[in-house]
């Protein structure tokens, strides 16, 4: 018999009716992405899944019920983020970056940047930017409780890890970028007096194919016993993201599951490693961004006096 405290636990059957509204979710093909694209789907959102394989895509999106569509995104190729940006018309509900790839073997996108830190944050980054005319209430990016691992910060003097790479080192390093991008992203959208507003989420252990690229062989093994003994499911590691993207929550607020050691269980506001909320390295991440990607925040803003 369920717990009664399980039973008033928040899930993807209170969500709002969502019909009317758009939304993109990158990496809709398969894992939390595809959860998230059909919850948000069945809720009666249209919904946009921005994948990099078009055939992938409508074989996920077919698995759904309610209005979607798929569109071609590379977020390792900023020419194919500003096609995409460039065919958007009309507004945007709920952007959710959901995308990405976890500890893999040395490689470089196609715009010469470490392959994590560019697909994880720099596509994220562009393609924000790129469609923020046309959000009317939020930005979601899925990050991870990576960004806590060891001595996980940004190198600002080797973001591309071109002098040591390392494979867990890199993706714990996009991932604290993706919090970081939402912290000055909401500051800029509070200066320029936007109500849209920007969140993080990330969804515990949850068992995807995520995993299954890892450069260290022992990794694969260890995350594959971890996926079948230990993970949640991908529907139950896609409630924080859709948590986040539907619920009435503050901006720059992170969304993880409410178990030990946020590995599993409902969604809930969780907290972040102080590097990962630190106001002045968000700036200069944001700054580093901007000329990395070519691409810049296009709103206006007032700088508050206090900061």
């Amino acid at each position: 018999m369920a717990d009664k405290n399980d039973l008033r636990k928040w899930n993807a059957s209170r969500m709002p009716d969502l019909s009317g509204r758009r939304a993109v979710v990158t990496g809709a093909n398969s894992g939390i992405g595809l959860v998230a694209a059909g919850e948000l789907a069945r809720a009666g959102a249209h919904v946009v899944f921005a994948v990099r394989d078009l055939e992938r895509g409508r074989a996920a999106a077919a698995t759904v019920t309610g209005s979607t569509e798929v569109r071609r995104l590379d977020l390792a190729d900023l020419s194919s983020v500003r096609e995409f940006a460039g065919s958007w018309d009309g507004p945007l509900d709920l952007l959710i970056n959901n995308a990405g790839v976890m500890m893999i073997p040395q490689q470089r996108t196609r715009d010469g940047f470490e392959m994590q830190f560019g697909t994880n944050h720099l596509g994220h980054f562009a393609l924000t930017n790129l469609l923020l005319p046309y959000v009317t209430d939020r930005v979601v990016t899925v990050a991870s409780g990576a960004h806590r691992w060891g001595d996980a910060v940004i190198r600002f003097d080797d973001l591309n890890m071109t002098a040591h790479y390392d494979p867990q080192r890199a993706y714990a390093q996009s991932k604290l970028a993706n919090l970081l991008f939402t912290l000055d992203l909401q500051r800029r959208l509070t200066e320029s007096g936007s109500p849209v507003r920007a969140l993080a989420a990330h969804p515990g252990y949850a068992a995807t194919n995520l995993q299954s690229h890892a450069a260290n062989p022992v990794a694969r093994v260890l995350m594959r016993f971890g996926n079948t003994f230990l993970a949640q499911d991908d529907k139950a590691g896609a409630l924080p993201t859709l948590y986040a993207a539907t619920q009435d929550l503050p901006g720059a607020s992170y969304v993880g599951p409410d178990g030990l050691g946020e590995m599993r269980g409902a969604p809930t506001l969780v907290g972040r490693t102080p590097a990962a909320s630190d106001p002045a390295a968000a700036r200069r991440l944001w700054t580093a961004s901007e000329e990395l990607t070519n691409t810049a925040f296009p709103l206006v803003t007032t700088p508050s006096t206090t900061a």
